[in-house]
């Protein structure tokens, strides 16, 4: 395992990448609240249906599952995105790079 370093530029791609994460998650959990507590009154589920629900549920959460498949490691190319919950993991398991920049104070 080496103790290499992310350039500033691929530190800058993989913030980006924690920051939709982190947004889209919230966004999503709020809507999931909002349409699961509403969903009745919203005439999106009954006693007998919930099929318009089940399909609001899985497109809320169809991009989550997508944006982890997409994140890879910057130095590798290894998919890290199962390791990764809502922020980068500190280092990748396959090159052993931490995924911060050299001068990045986080």
């Amino acid at each position: 395992m080496s103790s290499n370093y992310l350039t500033q530029e691929q530190d800058d791609r993989l913030r980006r990448w924690e920051s939709w994460n982190k947004s889209y998650f919230i966004f999503a959990f709020f809507s999931l609240i909002v349409i699961l507590v509403f969903s009745s009154q919203l005439g999106l589920s009954s006693g007998d249906s919930w099929g318009p629900l089940g399909v609001l549920i899985a497109l809320l959460i169809t991009p989550i599952i997508i944006l982890q498949l997409r994140l890879e490691c910057p130095a590798c190319g290894q998919k890290i995105g199962w390791q990764a919950k809502l922020m980068a993991p500190n280092q990748c398991k396959a090159c052993g790079t931490f995924l911060r920049s050299k001068d990045s104070s986080s």
